[in-house]
């Protein structure tokens, strides 16, 4: 990865991970993270079944927002039906990695320092996501794939990445 500048007037570099679900970004973005001594912010902790990729107003006015303007950032984690999480701080000033499903969408991208698109193939994503999430997930995972087609089709975020990887 280049030497990533900070966009004009944003405090924090923000490195984007994005990809459709089961792509391996999280994997990317632990290792990024430990390489870069970066916090991760996980897309998944602002989505949910119900809303794929509909959440992004709040991780901007949450997350991207602050950190550009040098503030801290904080939030409450959704929490998938399981119990509730805590608020997670993010601090200012160093690189946070925004990992997940639409991290590089157009409202992001001023924010952005780099962007990486992860380009994975469907099945073998659906296959990862029914493995960790169960086979009875396959109707919630055929409509969250009908969800990110359309992000993909409407955004088309491998082409203003700054890296295309092959996802394994």
């Amino acid at each position: 990865m280049r030497a990533a500048p900070l966009p004009s007037g944003v405090a924090t570099r923000i490195v984007a991970i994005d990809g459709c679900g089961g792509a391996g970004k999280s994997t990317l973005a632990a290792a990024l993270a430990r390489e870069l001594g970066a916090t991760v912010v996980h897309t998944d902790d602002f989505a949910s079944w119900d809303d794929p990729v509909g959440w992004w107003p709040s991780l901007l006015e949450q997350v991207l927002e602050p950190l550009a303007a040098g503030r801290s950032a904080t939030f409450v984690p959704n929490s998938w039906g399981g119990p509730e999480r805590p608020p997670v701080t993010v601090e200012p000033g160093r690189t946070v990695i925004v990992e997940g499903v639409t991290a590089s969408r157009e409202a992001f991208r001023p924010y952005l320092a780099y962007s990486i698109w992860v380009e994975t193939p469907r099945e073998l994503r659906l296959a990862r996501g029914l493995a960790r999430d169960g086979v009875d997930a396959l109707p919630l995972w055929e409509r969250w794939m009908a969800e990110e087609d359309a992000y993909v089709e409407r955004e088309r975020p491998a082409e203003h990445a700054d890296a295309v990887l092959a996802g394994q």
